[in-house]
């Protein structure tokens, strides 16, 4: 493969130190991502290597260019999201726009192609499931969706809700009442919102009732008009459950249902309305659904390879259950 280099000139140290990183930082990491050799002399960053890995270093610099463009610093994380989309043979410049802006400057919006995927899909529809591991940013997204709604005023409330499913804990054991007993399991919610219009917008807006942050239970008997609705951890629904939150939709209201179906934490015998949903409304117009996997986790990188290795454990689980099924069907048979 033929060799070849490429010269940037960044406008000054101060660009320099925000895209190298830390001790250059960045630059060790894309070295090792990379068949490439960066070689950083003040303001100058030479790459060299083979044409294609050349090419690929391009592009991510040219796209992390425009981060630091903005005033903003380059991590190791933003530096491996870049990665990941390149070495897939996509583009980064076709992830789509951009959600918002956090109250700390943080730009929001999705980093793979499946959260652009799932960020197109609430765009355009009334009812949207985001069903995926932990870590692909449903939940965030989701809320950055409907942050966007309520400033732009296409909807007039934002109403975020999950089942109190306990996961191993019991409720009753922690202390309060019982708006005290559930926050516990809503704070994703309540940090998302956080991170994005701030703690005193929050407060401001729940006292008027434009915001609500509440369990499932006090969603029934209610007629939502107007809202963007998110309901999180949708997977510990019960199929009535979900019917009767699906079923609350009102006019002008947009929904979008996020959960894992692998971290089911009903009782044992007790059937996920978010299994039994993907079902009863496939192929309804109007409802999409988008599944994202671990190659959209946005975690830690470590978060992606645990996913991967317990896909893994489990096809080989449920494989040695099915053989055993298969033998004792065949023991039967010989009876």
């Amino acid at each position: 493969m033929a060799n070849s280099e490429k010269l940037f000139v960044l406008a000054s140290n101060d660009e320099a130190f925000r895209l190298f990183g830390s001790y250059d930082q960045n630059l060790t990491l894309l070295e090792d991502a990379l068949d490439v050799k960066l070689v950083a002399r003040g303001r100058n960053l030479l790459i060299s290597g083979p044409n294609e890995e050349v090419a690929k270093a391009e592009e991510v610099i040219n796209h992390l260019m425009e981060q630091v463009r903005s005033g903003k610093s380059v991590t190791a994380q933003d530096l491996r999201y870049a990665l990941r989309i390149v070495n897939a043979g996509e583009k980064l410049e076709d992830l789509g726009e951009q959600i918002l802006t956090g109250i700390r400057g943080k730009v929001i919006g999705p980093r793979t192609q499946g959260q652009k995927e799932y960020v197109k899909a609430i765009a355009e529809n009334p009812l949207t499931f985001g069903i995926g591991p932990a870590g692909t940013g449903k939940t965030y997204l989701a809320v950055a969706m409907a942050v966007r709604a309520f400033r732009r005023k296409e909807v007039e409330r934002i109403i975020l809700t999950r089942p109190a499913v306990e996961a191993g804990e019991r409720l009753g054991f922690l202390p309060g009442d019982i708006q005290e007993k559930v926050n516990p399991y809503l704070r994703p919610l309540y940090d998302a919102l956080f991170d994005m219009i701030g703690l005193e917008a929050f407060e401001k807006y729940m006292q008027k009732g434009l915001i609500e942050v509440a369990p499932l239970a006090y969603m029934r008997g209610r007629t939502l008009e107007s809202c963007f609705v998110i309901l999180d951890e949708a997977q510990n629904t019960t199929p009535e459950q979900m019917k009767m939150f699906l079923t609350r939709l009102g006019v002008n209201s947009k929904a979008v249902v996020t959960g894992d179906i692998t971290q089911i934490d009903l009782p044992k015998g007790v059937y996920s309305g978010l299994e039994q949903v993907r079902v009863v409304l496939k192929g309804v117009e109007g409802v999409k659904f988008v599944y994202l996997t671990e190659r959209d986790v946005v975690r830690h990188e470590l978060v992606s390879r645990i996913v991967k290795a317990y896909e893994r454990f489990e096809a080989i689980e449920k494989g040695e259950r099915d053989r055993i099924a298969v033998e004792g069907a065949k023991r039967g048979q010989s009876k």
